[in-house]
């Protein structure tokens, strides 16, 4: 019998409990996860068939496919089989806080109101939001509570709206913004189809270069071809809507590509401004129900209002502009500008989290892939805002915000609906499943 034969027979007849009879048990990592088995789309256009994506301190450690990548000792271990795991949505514009049911007011942007529709937004997915307007120093607070203990979506703020006449209006407004902190400054440039003063170009070139001067990006609302081309030309960083007025022309094109300027399509905000005229399908989606107070549908559903919409000259407006920026959408996706996935989404009616999700639906209508339609909403929403060092793709080092799913979304875009589970900075948080 040899030494190993005779340690084994001995250790047999003393019992496995005996000291050196058996190797130790590792002990499990805090903080330490391996999801193992999963198509996983990293937000760049790659997709990892039966991959591990490995978690350690909310941040992503390892990602690839499950013959290229160990699982670390004392790692806990989920396994997906079946399941797809996608980036958590980038919202590039949306709005959080001035709005409740069917109330809206500043009154409102209080800090119990914004965790409650951060969480809601996690819920469906949408793991980052940039509020583009009408944010003050709670926003900004909670901006800056992003660590391991993130159980709602990351906030990001523009602070108020800037408005004025001339550069003398708007300039000190610019500083006063920069000075509490915000992310990004936003403008709007809009006559809001004819009924409202547009802000003047004399004001809103001032603000693009005081923002630039405080080393802010400028965010402007559009509607009209020429304003956008002005505003690239001005070395405005970003589109913050469709071009909605008529077809988009090379000029632009070539604008935005030289200048990297993004564009958030926010079809859904066009949606919005008609939808109501009558009873939406969605009204009747469990997945949409789930998470929507009955007391809104019963105001949205109420005849007077339905009435008041299929009146409005800018609802029937907004409806026919819609078709105008889904083919400016294909447009500016073929020529190659890059879209950052935005909704427009805060005020009443327009819901947040699940609209995020028809956006999705309406940009695969648009002609995209889906594929681009979610890159759109992760590594390139991330690019767009400058928060992809740390966001928008599954990447060694960054946050491991995450949306594990049930089907496959490039079967079917619908199928992002499909939430098995929703991570942000590693923690598993409520979802509207």
């Amino acid at each position: 019998m040899t030494s190993g034969q005779t340690k084994l027979f001995l250790c047999t007849l003393a019992g496995l409990a005996l000291t050196g009879c058996v190797e130790p048990a590792v002990e499990p990592v805090p903080g330490l996860k391996a999801f193992a088995g999963a198509r996983i789309i990293d937000g760049n256009g790659t997709t990892i068939e039966n991959g591990i994506l490995v978690v350690r301190d909310g941040r992503v450690e390892a990602i690839g496919a499950s013959d290229s990548v160990s699982v670390p000792a004392g790692a806990e271990q989920l396994d997906l089989t079946g399941r797809t795991i996608i980036p958590g949505f980038i919202n590039s514009h949306g709005h959080v806080g001035a709005t409740r049911g069917l109330e809206s007011g500043p009154e409102l942007y209080t800090r119990g109101n914004l965790l409650q529709q951060l969480e809601l937004y996690a819920r469906y997915g949408v793991t980052t939001v940039f509020s583009l307007g009408g944010d003050d120093q709670a926003g900004v607070t909670l901006r800056d509570e992003q660590d391991l203990s993130l159980d709602r979506s990351r906030l990001f703020v523009a602070g108020p709206v800037v408005n004025g006449a001339t550069a003398e209006d708007v300039e000190p407004l610019v500083d006063e913004i920069a000075g509490m902190g915000a992310d990004i400054i936003k403008i709007r440039v809009d006559d809001n189809l004819g009924s409202t003063t547009k802000m003047p170009e004399e004001a809103w070139r001032a603000v693009i270069e005081r923002a630039h001067e405080h080393g802010l990006r400028v965010a402007a609302h559009v509607f009209y071809l020429d304003d956008a081309k002005k505003l690239v030309e001005a070395n405005v960083d970003f589109l913050a809507h469709s071009v909605r007025d008529t077809d988009v022309d090379q000029e632009l094109i070539d604008g935005m590509l030289e200048r990297d300027v993004c564009l958030s399509p926010t079809l859904m905000r066009e949606v919005s401004t008609f939808v109501y005229e009558s009873r939406p399908d969605f009204f009747d989606d469990p997945f949409f129900l789930r998470a929507t107070d009955p007391n809104v549908i019963v105001g949205l559903e109420d005849p007077v209002r339905q009435a008041r919409i299929q009146d409005s000259e800018s609802a029937q407006g907004y409806k026919a502009a819609l078709e105008v920026a889904m083919r400016n959408v294909k447009a500016l996706s073929d020529a190659g500008v890059r879209l950052a996935f935005g909704t427009d989404t805060g005020p009443v009616g327009r819901f947040q989290g699940y609209f995020e999700q028809l956006e999705l639906e309406r940009m695969v209508e648009a002609g995209l892939t889906p594929l681009q339609a979610l890159v759109s909403a992760t590594g390139d929403a991330a690019g767009c805002m400058e928060v992809s060092e740390d966001l928008g793709t599954l990447a060694m080092g960054n946050w491991a915000d995450f949306v594990v799913l049930s089907a496959n979304p490039l079967d079917d875009i619908l199928n992002t609906r499909s939430i098995e589970s929703v991570w942000i900075a590693g923690n598993l948080v409520p979802t509207v499943g």
